[in-house]
């Protein structure tokens, strides 16, 4: 069994990217997998001011706001999964604001290896998800032994919903359920 954390980082409720995101964790779960769902824009989320305590202390962020409570998950975590909507070519605001607040974590000892990218964009070509795809590689990056293990790019989806009448639930499931 392995732990896995799936962030969504729509801000739209039952977004295209929200319900892949869903199926994703469905998949894992059904595999057997212990697994922590998170929407983003329930955490009261603020900016990291870049004041690098968390680097010098090896200590949770300054800022108190809900995710307090997710380094450890996310620090034991050995599979990751983001689900992110796609503006301007690239991950959404709140999925970026999210991955700079992850940075007490590059000083510590992580669990996750494989890190799953879950995109959704209103264009039919996939190149539309490929700045998505070098965000996540670049946080991959910065974390020995983490690497982008596979990404969904769910393209063509461009109202609300429209996820749900296609193939790409299926394939977030199925991709879950590998993990």
């Amino acid at each position: 069994m392995k732990k896995v954390v799936v962030i969504s980082s729509t801000p739209r409720k039952g977004g295209n990217s929200e319900v892949l995101a869903q199926q994703f964790a469905a998949g894992a779960r059904d595999a057997g997998h212990e697994v922590t769902y998170v929407n983003v824009r329930d955490l009261n989320l603020k900016f990291c001011i870049g004041c690098m305590v968390c680097q010098k202390t090896h200590s949770d962020c300054v800022l108190s706001d809900g995710m307090k409570d997710l380094y450890a998950k996310i620090q034991h975590a050995d599979v990751l999964a983001f689900a992110t909507p796609v503006y301007y070519y690239s991950v959404c605001g709140q999925l970026k604001t999210f991955l700079d607040r992850l940075n007490p974590l590059y000083v510590r000892e992580n669990s996750f290896r494989d890190v799953y990218l879950l995109a959704t964009a209103a264009e039919d070509e996939d190149f539309a998800v490929d700045g998505s795809v070098t965000a996540v590689q670049g946080w991959c990056d910065c974390f020995d032994n983490a690497a982008v293990k596979g990404v969904l790019r769910g393209v063509g989806l461009n109202e609300k919903g429209e996820a749900e009448a296609s193939a790409y639930p299926q394939k977030a499931y199925e991709m879950g359920g590998k993990v």
